[in-house]
């Protein structure tokens, strides 16, 4: 074989192998979820949101998907994560704090990793990080719950930033997290098969708050579920609660009741962070006025 044959046949196979090694290291950031629709009703992510500046996230941890979220770049914080229900089998885990790989370095592996010191300032730069939390009168919440989360894997991949948002203390252990506990057992005791559930925020509508001038502070959170298959015998008061149902919660005491109403009965801790239960279209509602998008958040609303 001639030299220039040689040359030829060996820049042609090199050219091969980084097209094929570079589609393995290249990850799973890209701009659908196309990876992870499972955790979508019908396998159809929310429609209607402007993808500028959103990065869909299919939360891989252990060599397995868990669950989905779209993650606003600038605000260093999730829109919203979309997982199907499946009550915990243990406890909260202990677990350390994780961050996505992916949003740093565009062929970083696709697993999200634990948070090494000193922290990479492409990670810190990418999105938020332990640190921004620091002294900021705000708890970690999570969108997905871990207690919504089966196995121990399935629980400890909610320990994500990705994952969180800035949550006041008197919402994250109060009346947010009854709620929490209300949709568990209304899937246990109603729905015959999945329920899937897509939790996200509503940030401020004026003036953005945000903690260490970095992450984006949530004035509302919301969540909704869908559950295509339920009892046919539903008590009277229950049968507005399916297939479909959802809420909005205040995470700022000082927020207007045009929204969220104030129960002013409610304990003091806890007073100002009430959850309001509502129809999902009426959810649908809120959020294409708040956030100028024409949301709908399940395939044929879930019929």
């Amino acid at each position: 074989m001639s030299q220039r044959k040689m040359l030829h046949f060996s820049t042609g196979a090199l050219l091969l192998l980084l097209l094929w090694f570079g589609g393995l290291v290249l990850g799973e950031i890209s701009g659908d979820f196309s990876q992870c629709l499972d955790f979508f009703y019908n396998k159809t992510p929310p429609r209607g949101i402007k993808t500028a500046g959103y990065q869909p996230i299919c939360q891989r941890y252990k060599n397995q998907y868990h669950f989905a979220s779209l993650y606003h770049r600038q605000h260093r914080a999730p829109l919203y994560s979309a997982y199907i229900l499946s009550p915990a089998d243990g406890k909260r885990p202990k677990t350390s704090w994780m961050y996505e790989p992916q949003l740093a370095f565009s062929r970083a592996s696709s697993e999200m990793k634990h948070f090494q010191t000193p922290v990479d300032q492409n990670v810190i730069e990418s999105q938020a990080v332990l640190h921004d939390y620091m002294n900021s009168s705000y708890t970690k919440g999570h969108l997905n719950p871990s207690m919504h989360q089966k196995t121990k894997e399935d629980r400890e991949a909610t320990f994500t930033l990705t994952n969180i948002v800035p949550q006041r203390a008197g919402s994250n252990s109060g009346p947010w997290s009854g709620l929490e506990n209300e949709v568990l057992t209304e899937f246990k005791t109603f729905c015959n098969g999945s329920m899937y559930v897509i939790t996200g925020v509503i940030p401020y509508n004026s003036e953005p708050r945000w903690i260490n001038n970095r992450v984006s502070v949530p004035e509302y959170m919301w969540s909704a579920y869908c559950c295509p298959s339920y009892k046919s015998n539903l008590p009277k008061s229950v049968k507005p609660f399916f297939p479909t149902y959802a809420a909005v919660g205040r995470n700022d005491r000082n927020s207007g009741e045009e929204i969220v109403p104030v129960n002013v009965k409610a304990k003091a801790s806890v007073r100002g962070y009430d959850v309001r239960r509502m129809s999902l279209e009426t959810l649908e509602g809120i959020l294409t006025q708040r956030l100028a998008m024409p949301i709908s958040l399940f395939h044929g609303q879930c019929q």
